[in-house]
């Protein structure tokens, strides 16, 4: 695995019913509403968009996300990236015993020539920028679905 090859794994839990989770998860035009990390969506298509996220370090990532699968009944949605990361994200909205249990996969090579070029001495700062963005979707998405849920710990935790 290079240094610009990236595997992320995430679950977060929301105390809502699954459909509203999934509902959510593939409305990407309303992502910027509750993920404070999305700074803008554009539609391309029906099944694509373009992406333009910013977390905590001083630079942007933009890139399309293709809908590659989306299944309501399995609660699946797989979507491809190309731009500044290359790869794909597959997310499985699940029951849990307080709602839902969302599970982010992420492999994705980074093609931004800043992080390409840092990624010898930054890499694990970029990796801290990434869990801090999923961190504050998982609060966003809570407080979205669930208002006051994402300054409560307890909540869906």
């Amino acid at each position: 695995m290079s240094l610009n090859d990236y595997r992320f794994r995430d679950v977060w839990s929301v105390s809502v019913a699954t459909s509203r989770v999934f509902d959510a998860l593939v409305d990407l035009l309303n992502w910027p509403l509750w993920w404070p990390d999305v700074r803008s969506v554009r539609q391309v298509d029906d099944d694509t968009a373009e992406l333009v996220c910013r977390s905590t370090l001083p630079y942007a990532l933009t890139f399309r996300v293709h809908r590659a699968e989306q299944d309501a009944g399995a609660g699946r949605l797989r979507v491809d990236l190309t731009g500044d990361l290359e790869g794909y994200t597959v997310a499985v909205v699940g029951r849990h015993a307080a709602g839902a249990r969302l599970a982010i996969d992420q492999r994705v090579v980074v093609n931004k020539p800043l992080l390409r070029t840092f990624a010898p001495v930054a890499r694990p700062l970029f990796q801290v920028n990434h869990a801090l963005m999923m961190r504050r979707g998982q609060r966003g998405l809570r407080g979205y679905l669930v208002p006051g849920a994402e300054h409560r710990p307890d909540v869906g935790a």
